[in-house]
C-alpha cells in the first residue's frame, strides 16, 4: 500500500468542490466496464447513465458510482463514504511514520499490541486466509515487499541470501492473536504486519457498510480498477459491467462480468513488472519463496466481500491451479475466472470455477 494524498483529512467542503473530488454524470453506463481498465473501447451492452464521485488514496483513485437516479441526500452522503478511505489509509499504510500499523508492528515486536476491533478483525481475518491458503496469500510479507521494492527502484534484483531472510521474517505462524482481549504480539522481533494484499478490499468493504447503513442500496465501488465491490443493481437486473482485462493485453478487455452483491478483485503482472538482464520480474511474489511467479497471467475471483476478494485472487494467482479449484470447492462462495501461462504457441484457456455463466460475456 503507498502513499499518494497528502491531506487525507481534506474538508467536506473541498470534497463537493472538487479538490479531492470529482462528480461527473457520464452518458454511457456500460462504458464503466472500459473505464474500470482505462480502455478505450467502447460496447453498448447494459448501457446507462451514471454519477461518479472520485479520491485519491493509497496510490491510485477510488471511485464511488451511482445510478443517476438516486437523490442529492445520497449523493452528499456519499461524498461523506469516501472520507473512510483516507481514514483506513491513515490507520493501514506503512508509508507514513504516523501510521496505526507501523505503531502496531513496533508494540507487538515489545510483548504486545492492543489493538482496536476493527482493525484487529481485519488481521484475525488475513491470517485466517493465510492459513486458507498455506501462506499464499499472508499479511506478514513487510520485510519481502520492502526488500523488492527498494531493489525494483535501484533496477537490481535481490540476491538469494537476503530473500532468504526476508522469508523466515514473513511466516504468518509468527503472529499470535488474542481475540478476547483483542492483542497482537509477535514471536520474531522482525515480523511486520503489511496490509497492501487486502488493504484496498477493506476500505471499500468499510465505504460499503456505510452506505448501506444510511440506505443508499445501489452502487458500485472500485478502488485502483482491480478491487471492486458492487452493490444492487444498475441498468440491467443481472447488475453492474465490469471489464475484465485481457492479460495478455492489458489495456483491452477480453469479457464483461454483471456484479450484483459481490466483490471483484484482479491479480496479475501485465501492467506492473520490470526487466533486469534482460528477464522480466512480476510484482506478485510467493511470500513462501520471495521470488515472482509467473504460471499465472492473472486471476480473479468474486466473493461476498471485497477484502477476502483482495487476498484471494493474490493467493490465486500464486498457488498451483489444482490448489486454487480444490479451495473454491471447499468455499462454494467464492468463484474465479483463472488464466493459466499458456505454453509457447498455445492458446489462451480460462479456467472458470464457480461463475455463473449468465452474467459472463466473452469479447
Amino acid at each position: 500500500m503507498s502513499e499518494d494524498n497528502p491531506n487525507p483529512g481534506s474538508s467536506r467542503r473541498d470534497l463537493l468542490t472538487g479538490k479531492a473530488i470529482r462528480h461527473s454524470l457520464e452518458r454511457r453506463g456500460q462504458e464503466i466496464a472500459d473505464e474500470l481498465l482505462g480502455s478505450q473501447e467502447k460496447s453498448a451492452r447494459g448501457s446507462g447513465d451514471t454519477v461518479r464521485l472520485s479520491t485519491k488514496a493509497m496510490a491510485c483513485e477510488f471511485s464511488l458510482i451511482l445510478n443517476p437516479s438516486e437523490n442529492r441526500r445520497q449523493v452528499i452522503t456519499a461524498t461523506d463514504a469516501l472520507d473512510i478511505i483516507h481514514e483506513v489509509e491513515t490507520q493501514l499504510t506503512v508509508y507514513r511514520e504516523t501510521s496505526d500499523l507501523l505503531a502496531i508492528n513496533e508494540a507487538a515486536r515489545q510483548g504486545g499490541a492492543t489493538v482496536e476491533a476493527e482493525i484487529f478483525k481485519l488481521i484475525e481475518l488475513s491470517i485466517q486466509l493465510a492459513q486458507q491458503t498455506h501462506g499464499a496469500f499472508t499479511p506478514t510479507a513487510r520485510a519481502l515487499n520492502l526488500l523488492w521494492r527498494t531493489n525494483r527502484s535501484l533496477g537490481k534484483v535481490p540476491d538469494a541470501q537476503e530473500i532468504e531472510a526476508a522469508v523466515i521474517t514473513s511466516d504468518y505462524r509468527d503472529v499470535l492473536l488474542d481475540s478476547k482481549n483483542h492483542v497482537i504480539t509477535f514471536q520474531n522481533e522482525l515480523t511486520g504486519l503489511d496490509m497492501s494484499g487486502i488493504g484496498k478490499g477493506y476500505a471499500l468493504d468499510r465505504v460499503a457498510d456505510f452506505l448501506q447503513q444510511e440506505q443508499v442500496e445501489n452502487f458500485l465501488l472500485h478502488g485502483g480498477h482491480s478491487s471492486i465491490l458492487a452493490r444492487g443493481t444498475h441498468s440491467t437486473p443481472l447488475g453492474w459491467p465490469v471489464g475484465i482485462r485481457h492479460p495478455q493485453a492489458p489495456h483491452k478487455r477480453i469479457a464483461t462480468i454483471l456484479l450484483q452483491d459481490q466483490a471483484f478483485s484482479a491479480s496479475g503482472s501485465g501492467v506492473q513488472f520490470f526487466r533486469h538482464e534482460g528477464k522480466r520480474y512480476g510484482h506478485i511474489f510467493d511470500p513462501r519463496t520471495g521470488w515472482p511467479v509467473e504460471h499465472i497471467l492473472n486471476a480473479v475471483v468474486l466473493a461476498p466481500n471485497a477484502a477476502i476478494a483482495d487476498a484471494l485472487s493474490t493467493a490465486f494467482y500464486v498457488l498451483p491451479l489444482e490448489e486454487s479449484i480444490a479451495y473454491c470447492e471447499q468455499h462454494p462462495e467464492i468463484a474465479a475466472l483463472i488464466f493459466p501461462n499458456p505454453p509457447a504457441g498455445k492458446r489462451l484457456e480460462p479456467v472458470s470455477i464457480h461463475i455463473d455463466e449468465k452474467r459472463l460475456h466473452w469479447q
